[in-house]
C-alpha cells in the first residue's frame, strides 16, 4: 500500500526515536536491580519492538496485510503481580521516574502522530501504540507509588466547590 507522506514522515521520525529508547531502555534494563522494575522495563523493550516491526510492514509498499499491534498482555506474564527480589535501590528509583516519563512522551507522541494521519489503519495503529505506552506509564507509576516515590497533591474542598459553582453557573 502506497501510505500518505505526513504518515510515512512521522513513522520515520518514530523509528528514530525508538531506536535511542530502545537503546536506553537496555541500558536501564542491565544497571536496575528490582525485579519489578526489570521486569517493566522488559515489557517495554518488547513492546517498542512490535512497534518498530508494525511501523516496517506499514511502511512497506509491497506488504499486502495489515499488521495488527500485539495486546500488551500477550506479550508478558502478568506485570502488575508482586515481585520478590532486591529491593529498590536510589538507582532504581531514578531509572523508574524517567522510565515513566518516558512512557508518558511515547504515549503522547503516538497520540498526537496519530491525529495527524491519514491513513485509517495507520492511525489505529498508533492509537493503539499510544495507549500501550500509557499503560506501561501507569505500571510504572504503581511501582514509584510502592517505592515510596509517588505523591499527589490534592486540592481542598473550598477551591473544589469554588470551582465547581463558578463553571456551573457559567453553563
Amino acid at each position: 500500500m502506497i501510505l500518505p507522506a505526513v504518515d510515512l514522515g512521522l513513522m520515520a521520525e518514530h523509528l528514530s526515536t525508538h531506536k535511542g529508547m530502545l537503546h536506553k531502555l537496555k541500558g536501564y534494563y542491565s544497571r536496575a536491580t528490582n525485579a519489578e522494575l526489570k521486569e517493566i522495563i522488559g515489557l517495554q523493550i518488547n513492546v517498542m519492538r512490535m512497534h518498530v516491526k508494525v511501523m516496517l510492514q506499514l511502511i512497506n509498499p509491497y506488504n499486502q496485510n495489515s499488521p495488527e499491534v500485539t495486546p500488551l498482555h500477550a506479550l508478558s506474564d502478568d506485570p502488575f503481580r508482586k515481585k520478590t527480589g532486591e529491593p529498590a535501590t536510589a538507582h532504581d528509583h531514578a531509572i523508574a521516574l524517567e522510565a515513566r516519563a518516558s512512557a508518558k512522551n511515547m504515549a503522547g507522541d503516538n497520540f498526537f502522530s496519530a491525529l495527524l494521519m491519514k491513513d485509517n489503519h495507520v492511525r489505529n495503529a498508533h492509537i493503539q501504540m499510544a495507549l500501550q505506552q500509557a499503560s506501561l506509564q501507569e505500571m510504572y507509576s504503581r511501582l514509584i507509588k510502592r517505592m515510596g516515590l509517588g505523591y499527589t497533591p490534592h486540592a481542598s474542598i473550598n477551591a473544589q466547590i469554588g470551582t465547581y459553582q463558578h463553571f456551573e453557573q457559567l453553563f
